[in-house]
């Protein structure tokens, strides 16, 4: 039964490749076509889910530019009738059903802020519930469905004179850090009129009207650039609940000045389950702590039921019944995979039961009967979905590692799933509480994939020189002749504790559009990527440059003894943490025909200063640059340290707007290659952010993903 079961599926999975392997080669524009399922949440007896399709279509009456639509979609799960588009107006997004099923909140933007609306089944047009001035997002439904629970966001500035949220009007209890005051006292209110030529009060009070009015940025918090800008802002996030009668006054839940990051209610409606940080005498950008609290719906019996010093507590999931709480646990170092922990919502830190699962883990469910606990998990190449069997501790996993689970949601011995497969990049399904039974419910990308020639990874492996098996892909050319040459393309993921596989949906379009240029790809998951153990993920602790260098390389070099690959066109890109490995790689190889780094990190003592990411540095690298010991590490594993050995023709990208890594060191790296007089083309995308080749604006991406072609093309066509 079980050889029978495996040839259905290899057939299934054959049939889906010749359906979908037509001939006509992917293009760069097939990019726009492309929509993404992703929110999925099912009613409460399972019989219909709601989703969120995001699609790409013409901006205005531009034939250039192009804009995202996203837009709610609702769809029986018997699989007996096509999908149904919900709403069309503005972008719609975050739906949950109310517990009878008949009503959908959701959020979309109304007079330039996010608010919840409510959607009724029964027809007719949305309404919108909430008018917060500080914004509501992620909707909860309260168990009775007569409440909405929701998060709005606040400034500091703004948090300093609401009396509801900040009652007293108080300064926090943690320092400001402006440094010469004691106390906060430059928080509270001052009475004193600007004037330039007045006393100090009236001449701090001009120098505030300044900040106010955008003609200067004072700096003192730690954390000082966004992902695209340099920023003095502060902001705090507050649990709001309202009647689902609009025009209700929404009732605040949370106060003061600590951080809140996640609630929902606890299955009885009477309380809330809340992860924060509430402890912290800390800045909030030096506290990397988080605890798990319960708190009365009304804002009163706050208690701690998890925390500590140098600890983070989050995933809380309450269980059917309120009986358990599942949740996460690891330390304030983001370089290891959180632990799984159960206890009784009653019960203290002594009672909790572990499950291991040596993956980074998210997006937890539980069953009706709280048997098992779902969640997905990167891990070998994909994101499949996993259950725990909590009395056992045994993990089952449900799909495949071949496919990317996007969203998910449980109901009622349901699962309903948007995936990733390499035939099609996005689509809904259907399955069993087991994982069985999978039916596709939705069909958008069937239409323009009919004709489309795609290119299918082989998986491979092999064993690296820490023992570490290592594992990569290979894809053809389209039109693949045996006997034939073809140009190959090294290409490396980003993170570095990122994952590639043939579910990642991020890279769906371009590994697809180099294979229907003649191209080769090879793409691997080296040492220090996660989606493997967490002594995998801690593999390039001090090494971010020789360890992963060798593994790429080594897929490369098992790819090119294939036979297939012309060794006098290989080529080699990547974006982020893999912008850095190119750079390494071209500085210590010159085996390539040209490279391409995008978005990357070249001089990490200079990246520890202009990139928000910048605590990559001590968590990898165990200290900063002015320590002897690391100040000499970054130095050594800085490609910019070699950039006198590199030779190789390059292309450089970097987003104007980009502060994750921060643009000065991909200037630093032209600058210094053109003094050297090296082959080398710097393109910087206005306004571009570091997320610009996955969702940032899409004429740009065309042309980054064309660019980097035709750049490869001049030096390998001839």
């Amino acid at each position: 039964m079980k050889k029978i079961i495996l040839l259905l599926s290899f057939l299934s999975l054959l049939l889906v490749t010749v359906a979908q392997n037509g001939k006509e080669p992917i293009k760069v524009t097939d990019m726009l076509k492309i929509k993404s399922v992703v929110s999925a949440q099912l009613s409460k007896d399972g019989s219909k889910a709601v989703f969120v399709v995001t699609a790409i279509e013409p901006d205005g009456d531009s034939k250039l530019d192009y804009k995202y639509v996203a837009q709610l979609w609702l769809v029986q799960t018997d699989g007996n009738s096509a999908p149904k588009q919900l709403t069309s107006k503005e972008n719609s997004s975050q739906p949950v059903f109310s517990p009878d099923g008949r009503q959908i909140a959701f959020v979309r933007t109304a007079d330039g802020k996010p608010q919840v609306f409510l959607l009724s089944l029964d027809g007719g047009e949305a309404i919108q519930l909430t008018k917060s001035k500080y914004g509501a997002t992620n909707p909860k439904w309260s168990p009775d469905g007569k409440k909405i629970l929701f998060a709005g966001g606040i400034s500091l500035k703004d948090l300093l004179k609401d009396s509801v949220l900040n009652p007293g009007k108080q300064v926090p209890a943690w320092p400001f850090e402006k440094p010469g005051f004691s106390k906060n006292e430059q928080l509270k209110t001052s009475t004193a009129k600007a004037d330039p030529d007045g006393g100090l009060d009236e001449v701090r009070a001009y120098l505030d009207n300044n900040v106010t009015d955008k003609k200067a940025t004072v700096l003192n918090k730690l954390n000082f650039q966004s992902e695209t800008n340099v920023s003095a802002d502060m902001g705090f996030n507050h649990f709001f609940i309202t009647d689902i009668q609009p025009g209700s006054t929404p009732v605040a839940v949370t106060r003061g000045f600590s951080r809140f990051s996640g609630a929902d209610f606890t299955p009885d409606g009477k309380q809330l389950i809340l992860t924060c940080d509430i402890d912290s005498l800390e800045h909030p950008d030096r506290s990397l702590e988080s605890e798990i609290y319960l708190i009365n719906t009304d804002g009163s019996g706050l208690r701690k039921l998890l925390g500590e010093a140098g600890k983070t507590y989050g995933s809380a999931q309450v269980s059917p019944s309120g009986k358990w709480l599942a949740f996460q646990y690891g330390t304030t170092s983001f370089v290891n995979f959180p632990v799984l922990g159960i206890m009784p919502l009653n019960g203290t830190a002594k009672d909790i039961v572990t499950i291991p699962f040596d993956r980074r883990k998210s997006d937890f469910n539980w069953s009706q009967d709280e048997k098992y606990l779902y969640f997905t998990a990167s891990s070998n190449g994909g994101t499949p979905l996993f259950r725990a069997d909590v009395k056992s501790k045994q993990i089952e996993q449900l799909t495949e590692f071949e496919g990317g689970i996007n969203s998910y949601d449980l109901q009622n011995n349901r699962i309903v799933f948007s995936k990733t497969i390499v035939a099609d990049p996005s689509e809904l399904y259907v399955a069993d509480a087991a994982g069985k039974n999978t039916r596709r419910l939705s069909n958008f990308n069937e239409e323009w994939l009919r004709t489309k020639q795609l290119s299918f990874p082989e998986k491979k492996t092999f064993t690296n020189n820490k023992g570490q098996t290592i594992e990569y892909w290979v894809m053809k050319p389209i039109n693949y002749e045996a006997g034939k040459k073809y140009p190959l393309l090294l290409n490396i993921h980003g993170g570095p504790s990122a994952m590639w596989g043939p579910g990642e949906s991020s890279m769906w379009h371009e590994f697809q559009f180099f294979c229907s240029k003649g191209y080769g790809v090879v793409y691997c998951n080296p040492r220090g990527s996660g989606g493997y153990t967490e002594e995998f993920l801690r593999a390039n602790i001090n090494d971010w440059g020789a360890g992963p260098h060798s593994d790429v390389m080594t897929a490369l070099d098992k790819t090119v003894g294939e036979g297939w690959a012309d060794t006098s066109k290989l080529v080699v890109t990547g974006g982020s943490y893999a912008g850095y490995l190119v750079a390494w790689i071209i500085s210590h190889d010159h085996r390539f025909k040209a490279a391409c780094s995008q978005r990357g990190v070249y001089d990490l003592a200079t990246f520890f200063g202009e990139g928000n990411a910048w605590r990559l540095v001590p968590n990898y690298f165990g200290g900063y640059p002015w320590d002897a010991n690391t100040k000499a590490t970054l130095e050594r594993e800085s490609p910019f340290s070699y950039v006198q050995n590199i030779t190789t023709p390059y292309i450089i990208f970097h987003g104007d707007n980009d502060r994750r890594t921060g643009f000065v060191q991909s200037e630093m790296m032209y600058r210094s290659l053109k003094v050297l007089g090296r082959p080398v083309e710097y393109v910087r995308h206005p306004n571009a952010t570091h997320e610009v080749t996955r969702s940032g604006d899409n004429r740009q991406r065309i042309d980054q993903m064309l660019r980097t072609w035709e750049f490869f093309e001049r030096y390998i066509s001839h």
